[in-house]
This record gives C-alpha cells, structure tokens and sequence, in this order.
C-alpha cells in the first residue's frame, strides 16, 4: 500500500503505556472476569458489543498512567494507522457530501494490553472493535502479528482492511443501520439475532471495499498483492475457519460474522461496484 506521504489523521488517541487498575469492577462484575467473556466470545468471532449489552449498569473506572516510556508520537505503526485513518476520513467526506450529509469522523484509540471505553473494559485478545456508544475503534497494535502469525495473513494492506471494517461499523452507526438492527435483535431469537450479526458484518466488509476502491480512485494507494492481502485476512478470519480452529468442526447458526467465503465475497462487490448501494446485505437473497 502506497501510504508513506499520505495525509495522517488528526483523529488519533494514543493511550499506548496506559493500564486499567486491577480489580476494577463493571456492573458488579470483575474486570478480569467480563475479559474472559468477552476474549471468550471474540475467539469464536462474536461482536464485543454484543456480549457487553448483556451486562447491566456498566461503570468504566479511571485509567492509570505507569511508570515507563511511552511509544513516540512518530513510530512508523502509529503513522500507518493514521494515514488509513485519514484515507476512510477523506472516503467517506466525499460520499457523504453526495448523499447531502455530514460524515463524523471517528476516533481511533491505540492501546495496550486493556483499554476502557463506553462499551465496557476490553483486552487486547479481544482485538480491535467499534464502540457505537463514543464512536471510538479500539486497537492494539499488537493484533497485526497475530493476524500474521496465527491466521497467515500477512501485509499492510491486510491491516488496511481490518481498520476500514471498524470504520465501516462507524458508517452503520451514522447511517441509522446499526440500530435498526439492534432494535430488531431485541425482539429475536438467538439464532435469528445471529443472522442479523452476520449481515452486518459482511457490510462492513463490504465497505472496507468501497474504501478501498474510492480511495485507489483518488489517491493511487494500490500496489501489486494488496487486494490479495485483503482478501487473505477476511478469508482468514470467517467464522467456518476460526470454529474449525477453535473446536474442530462448523456450527453455521452460531456465525456471527460470516464464513470465509462470505467475507470475501462481500468485500470483493464492494471493491468492484464502489456504491454503497452495493453493499445491502439486509435485501440480498444470496450471501
């Protein structure tokens, strides 16, 4: 990916070298204990927000700054991250200017180890996630070597991919889908609320791919493997090849995100098509 001279996002929020307190407390349930269910359930490929809705009166504690140097302010992965940010803020401007809207930029929050935020406490096995409560993506720049490591995606433009997805879920959350959904889930059994979970997913994949062709439209930032490398890491990380992992066969009721093939399906009409109009997951007979 051609990002070296790209613009950076302004729209970053470095909490690298910060821990929340041990023992802090959520909703009468231990930090470690809702980290456990919350790694527990991303392992399987299951939404954070979604198994933190189920935990009443969440109270976020004050963060503690420890003692130790911080990450400079110019590492090359902090201004990576912020040249992708900037590449999904200058996208999404535009295409909301179309449909005569204003486009909120999110803020994305660098972490290690844990991070609080609107949704509850996190850790970084959680790995990144949207929270539509303080339009914030959560990242722990540390999951990039395990996307590499333990799923064989490797590449920038496979991290590219991952923070455009979190930004897609922004874009849900500003459209009005996102709660639509999650009115709709409400009122649904599990099996049902599962199905919803995946069409969003794959229309956030399916974003990432609207990004990823407006902005090689734009601003050229394309080379040679790059959609490969998407491609690879929403493969990598279908529900079907994470539960083959994980427990050794495939319930597909339980897919929340969608399988391999899905995943890459959904990303790939966006890349094509470049419309929003291309990513209706909520009508499609087929996905």
């Amino acid at each position: 990916m051609r990002w070296r001279d790209g613009r950076q996002s302004d729209n970053i929020e470095d909490r690298r070298g910060m821990s929340i307190p041990r023992g802090a407390k959520i909703g009468g349930v231990g930090g470690l204990g809702l980290l456990a269910i919350v790694v527990i359930g991303m392992f399987l490929g299951i939404d954070p927000t979604v198994l933190l809705q189920g935990v009443p009166d969440i109270q976020t504690p004050s963060v503690s700054v420890q003692p130790g140097d911080r990450p400079a302010l110019n590492d090359d992965q902090r201004q990576f991250v912020a040249v992708v940010l900037g590449e999904t803020e200058d996208v999404w401007h535009e295409a909301f200017q179309k449909m005569g809207r204003t486009y909120q930029t999110p803020t994305l929050v660098l972490f290690s180890g844990a991070v609080e935020s609107a949704c509850g406490i996190a850790g970084s096995a959680v790995g990144p996630f949207y929270c539509p409560s303080d339009h914030k993506i959560y990242l722990d720049l540390s999951f990039f070597e395990d996307l590499q490591a333990r799923f064989g995606a490797s590449g920038d433009f496979a991290q590219a991919y991952v923070i455009a997805h979190e930004v897609g879920h922004h874009v849900q959350t500003l459209l009005g889908i996102s709660r639509k959904v999650n009115e709709l889930q409400r009122r649904v059994s599990p099996s049902e609320k599962n199905k919803l979970s995946v069409r969003m997913e794959l229309q956030a994949d399916c974003f990432a791919g609207v990004w990823a062709r407006q902005a090689d439209e734009s601003r050229q930032i394309l080379e040679a493997g790059d959609i490969e490398e998407a491609l690879n890491a929403a493969s990598a990380i279908g529900d079907d090849r994470i539960q083959r992992r994980t427990q050794g066969y495939v319930v597909p009721d339980a897919f929340t995100h969608g399988s391999a093939a899905q995943r890459v399906r959904w990303f790939k009409l966006g890349l094509e098509l470049g419309n929003l109009e291309a990513c209706d997951t909520f009508n499609a007979d087929r996905l």
